[in-house]
């Protein structure tokens, strides 16, 4: 990450390179303490990202401030790619995209997760387009510093609620494809259950900590966006997919199973998505050529995650620090 970082292309004296490594252990500090180009902020003690951040904003004096994870790389000339947004005074944040390095070893757990993100990159470009991002990736992404307002300590989405507070103040959040970070992908789909599972607990946080955003009079387009694209997804989709079982058996008893009623074919079809989610766990550990396979296998334990999200956020306590998830090697 520090080679990644000097490596940048952004001009030095315009650029400020600030570590926070509360927490951290294994001797990040101390070699961050070698590099005299580098700000470092540390404490013992881990209480959380959103602990860190809180503490170490009010010390920055630059009017933009860029956000990245310590385990991610950004491309080149991802910097001026991001930076050059902020010519336009309505936009308040930019949110870069977030890759995962695809390998031909991967299985169902960094095959899903990439096809993920390329289709939650594809949503965000749409959202842009039409008025604003919903949300950020923590992974990389930007703000003007005199919009950012302190968090909750105990927020769990912390690049999602800074970057939505800030929208809340009627500015857009811009969304740059060309501004990426990489990572692995989880190393397991037990891994990836456990950060989805995180997210989701998160996710219906947010939806009552972010509740004025619900307000079509305060927020009009802002307020559909979130609505159709995080609203629904943490909570009526998931529920709708596990419903449609008993439903769907329901509406085709009514017609004697007759395989020319639309509700015995759509029967059909979910006993057919539900062989492929077989499928695609019998072979989740396999190296497989058609990485689509996995895809309803990914799309179940999802939405499988967002139940258990709710279920976690309702009934105990989800931590604000991020326990690490196990990531496939870069190779």
């Amino acid at each position: 990450k520090i080679k990644n970082t000097a490596s940048l292309s952004y001009p030095s004296e315009k650029l400020k390179v600030v570590w926070v490594t509360d927490g951290s252990d294994d001797g990040s500090p101390e070699l961050l303490k070698t590099f005299q180009q580098v700000s470092l902020f540390h404490e013992d003690e881990r209480k959380g990202k959103i602990h860190a951040i809180n503490r170490v904003m009010p010390y920055i004096d630059s009017p933009i401030v860029i956000f990245s994870d310590a385990n991610t790389l950004i491309n080149k000339d991802g910097i001026k790619k991001i930076v050059a947004h902020f010519s336009n005074p309505k936009v308040g944040c930019v949110s870069g995209e977030k890759r995962i390095l695809n390998k031909k070893s991967d299985a169902a757990s960094g095959s899903g997760e990439g096809m993920y993100w390329r289709y939650e990159s594809t949503l965000k470009k749409w959202d842009a387009q039409l008025y604003s991002a919903v949300g950020a990736a923590g992974e990389l992404f930007a703000i003007r510093s005199v919009l950012f307002k302190a968090v909750p300590s105990d927020t769990i989405l912390d690049d999602f609620i800074i970057s939505l507070s800030i929208a809340k103040q009627g500015y857009t959040i811009a969304y740059e494809p060309q501004a990426y970070a990489t990572e692995t992908g989880s190393a397991t789909i037990a891994e990836e259950l456990k950060r989805k599972v995180r997210i989701a607990a998160g996710g219906i946080q947010s939806i009552v900590r972010m509740r004025s955003l619900l307000n079509f009079f305060h927020h009009p387009v802002l307020s559909f966006q979130y609505i159709s694209h995080r609203v629904l997804r943490w909570t009526v989709t998931p529920l709708a997919l596990f419903a449609l079982i008993p439903i769907n058996v329901y509406l085709a008893y009514q017609v004697n199973f007759t395989l020319t009623s639309i509700y015995s074919l759509l029967l059909l079809f979910q006993i057919c998505f539900y062989c492929f989610v077989w499928i695609g766990k019998v072979l989740q550990n396999k190296k497989v050529k058609r990485k689509f396979i996995f895809i309803p296998y990914y799309f179940f334990i999802m939405n499988w995650s967002v139940i258990l999200g709710i279920i976690r956020y309702l009934f105990f306590e989800q931590s604000v620090r991020w326990e690490r998830a196990e990531r496939g090697l870069n190779s």
